[in-house]
């Protein structure tokens, strides 16, 4: 949750983390001493805020003390709880968008700068891991319904790569079920060749296709007790906070809040407006998308809401 307030116990280590680009997009990542918790592993730089210290002056002197370098802006990205056996960390994230200097080990600790798709094949401790999820997630989250033909759906999914969005949803409804698997497996080939990841409707007991992400209906949401095995990425519908929460608890890769305006597509629903918005997702750390009734140049008040980014039926039509 971006830019939110929280109360801190004393007994809960709140930290200051900063995801910091090159301009060639790479990521600076920074390896733990062997002799200090979660030894060897790889990190977001960063550190300890002071008593009665703002995070965001932690993060300036962590990275100057850290890395020699000066922050000049940084945007609040989310807000990670995390419990180890010893001991309740609270990452307070932030990504840093300007800096002057160039980044060194002062302290003499390994740097290495990363490709964010590549963030994965570094060990992280548990705390990091949601930031490596939300830096893969695009702002954009196209779902593909209404078109009322396979051929439709095909010329519209060929579209939206043209557009260059990578994280799409077969959604589909006014498809029967032959229709849709035959949709499906033609639209897993192109995805899979131009590096989309296609989250499709099913049953979460279902064995899912390499390359296939599932996205649930808030009534799949809230009869599950474990996140669903073997999908790329799984996520889901939601209305309310309670659902929120249950996506987080459910440890899924992102959620979808609607609807956020009136929108044509669902005219009979109430919309839950920005304030709404805001103050559920101030309440959770899972990645979500709102949509309903948003256009692209919202995307600002989305990321200022809390939201990672935006969903949308209509929003990428040609």
């Amino acid at each position: 949750m971006s830019g939110s307030t929280q109360s801190i116990g004393p007994e809960v280590i709140h930290v200051a983390v900063g995801v910091v680009r090159n301009r060639h997009g790479d990521i600076l990542i920074t390896r733990r001493f062997d002799h200090v918790h979660q030894g060897g592993l790889w990190e977001f730089p960063g550190g300890k805020c002071e008593d009665g210290e703002p995070p965001q002056a932690a993060l300036r002197r962590e990275l100057w003390e850290e890395l020699g370098i000066q922050v000049e802006s940084a945007t609040p990205l989310t807000r990670i709880s995390h419990r180890y056996p010893d001991r309740k960390v609270l990452l307070d994230v932030w990504e840093v968008e300007q800096f002057s200097g160039e980044p060194y080990g002062r302290e003499r600790q390994p740097l290495a700068w990363v490709k964010p798709e590549r963030l994965h094949h570094f060990p992280f401790p548990k705390a990091d891991l949601p930031i490596l999820n939300l830096l893969t997630l695009p702002y954009w989250y196209a779902v593909m319904e209404g078109q009322g033909s396979i051929e439709g759906y095909r010329k519209r999914f060929q579209s939206l790569v043209d557009q260059g969005l990578t994280l799409v949803y077969l959604r589909a409804r006014d498809l029967g079920v032959r229709a849709y698997q035959s949709l499906l497996e033609e639209c897993l080939s192109l995805a899979r060749f131009s590096g989309v990841c296609l989250m499709i409707r099913s049953d979460p007991k279902d064995t899912p296709v390499d390359g296939e992400g599932l996205h649930l209906a808030s009534r799949q949401l809230r009869v599950l007790s474990g996140r669903p095995e073997g999908w790329q990425r799984v996520a889901a519908a939601c209305h309310n906070l309670e659902d929120l929460m249950r996506a987080e608890a459910l440890n899924l890769d992102f959620a979808i809040l609607s609807p956020i305006q009136p929108t044509p597509t669902h005219p009979d629903a109430a919309p839950l407006g920005w304030h709404q918005a805001r103050r559920w997702l101030e309440q959770v750390s899972i990645p979500v998308y709102l949509m309903g009734g948003l256009e692209r140049h919202d995307l600002d008040l989305t990321r200022r809401s809390g939201a990672h980014g935006i969903a949308g039926i209509r929003l990428f039509a040609r």
